[in-house]
């Protein structure tokens, strides 16, 4: 389990900029030790424990890159369309066993291995057969066309995957193309959940007439599954301190992170921080991020703590800058820096200086052809429909205070944000 000091998020500034809050967080969270061997069937999403060096080239052998004709080097004419008798037929999965005659051409399938004394591969729509039955090829094809040689992708002892890749659907791939079968990763991370409330009721609960049912935490524990974690539900935790600081001292230590959604403002009915620093410490954040602004970090039992705005968008925007930086930290991940992909803006708005907001969208093609984002027609943090209803987010930089229709503005997607 991660052991932190107390005062391991200690910050005495003004209210934090993102860059600070995932700076702050990178730097003090130190990744687990644990691994496990899995099977490459369960790799996808795993976080690479070692460097992988390609034990064979790839390709492991010189190979056609299409279905046609392989002739010698010393045969190609650069004028004059040539006449080729065939000398034998290699398909994919066979063996070149005899070498290519001077003056012959050779039938090839793609993939197949190049006969001995051949180094191009004529494509078959290339080429015409005379009335003799042999081959005519045309002039002009450069030496060495159409062929990959051995090692062309990956040369034999390349670091091709490094350790704290956070593998995909390709990076199993490579791996398997290396004949491998098990992959040393980092253990899952292992994270408690649990929402804080009176107003809250979980699904297939009775709900009280000024209840909601708890949405937060059901969207928050699918998040962190899609970041490979290990996820604790522990429900709703009541409004009442001494519950909570129970709680979260019963779970501190047997989870890696500690994740709370709710009661993390400044009104006299939120009780996180009093039950945190009842058992642990905190610092309360003021985040400079719309929507979002309060949100809390502390340790509690070494363990370290996050807790989320009550808001479902505020919580969903913040879980992105604050806790998927300090999942990947924790599971030692390479960086996964999010980059906003620059689009046309198809509205208005306006913006406080020295704030980063995120603008729910919905892409559209315009008339001219021009992908545009067009944004949510109402604000509110509250509104679920808003993330249901979109594409993904605009980022707004601390140093604009207005975008018009037709500027270029950053889009997230939300397919890139976990």
């Amino acid at each position: 389990m991660a052991q932190l000091s107390d005062d391991c998020f200690a910050f005495g500034g003004p209210m934090m900029s993102v860059d600070e809050a995932v700076g702050l967080i990178t730097a003090r969270v130190s990744a687990i030790a644990d691994l496990e061997t899995v099977t490459l069937v369960d790799a996808d999403g795993r976080v690479l424990a070692r460097d992988i060096a390609a034990p064979m080239p790839l390709p492991p052998f010189t190979n056609s890159a299409v279905d046609g004709y392989a002739v010698g080097n010393a045969d190609l004419s650069q004028e004059a369309e040539q006449s080729f008798p065939l000398d034998g037929r290699i398909q994919a999965g066979g063996l070149a066993q005899a070498p290519i005659k001077p003056g012959h051409a050779a039938r090839i399938f793609t993939g197949a291995p190049m006969p001995p004394g051949a180094e191009t591969v004529f494509m078959q729509e290339d080429v015409r057969i005379d009335e003799a039955g042999k081959i005519v090829l045309p002039p002009g094809l450069k030496p060495g066309a159409n062929v990959r040689p051995a090692g062309e992708d990956i040369p034999v002892g390349h670091v091709a995957l490094r350790a704290g890749q956070r593998l995909r659907p390709q990076h199993v791939a490579l791996a398997a193309a290396f004949g491998l079968t098990r992959l040393d990763v980092v253990r899952r991370i292992r994270v408690a959940v649990f929402s804080t409330g009176d107003e809250l009721a979980s699904p297939g609960e009775p709900r009280a007439a000024s209840q909601l049912f708890d949405s937060n935490r059901f969207m928050l524990m699918a998040m962190l599954r899609r970041l490979g974690c290990e996820v604790s539900d522990i429900g709703i935790l009541r409004d009442e301190r001494a519950s909570l600081a129970s709680g979260l001292k019963r779970v501190a230590g047997h989870h890696d992170l500690i994740l709370t959604t709710g009661g993390v403002s400044t009104g006299e009915e939120d009780h996180v921080k009093a039950a945190v620093e009842s058992v642990g410490s905190l610092v309360l954040w003021r985040m400079a991020i719309k929507p979002g602004r309060p949100v809390a970090m502390g340790v509690v039992g070494g363990t370290p703590l996050i807790g989320l705005p009550g808001n479902p968008v505020a919580s969903f925007v913040t879980f992105v800058h604050v806790v998927r930086p300090t999942v990947l930290a924790l599971a030692g991940s390479l960086p996964e820096p999010l980059l906003p992909i620059p689009l046309r803006a198809a509205f208005t708005y306006k913006k406080k200086l020295g704030r980063r907001e995120y603008v729910r969208a919905s892409l559209r093609r315009a008339q001219d052809g021009t992908l545009e984002a067009v944004k949510f027609p109402r604000e509110g943090a509250g509104l679920l429909s808003s993330l249901v209803e979109t594409d993904g987010l605009i980022e707004l930089g601390e140093d604009i205070t207005r975008v018009e229709p037709g500027e270029s503005v950053g889009f997230l997607s939300y397919a890139d944000l976990l």
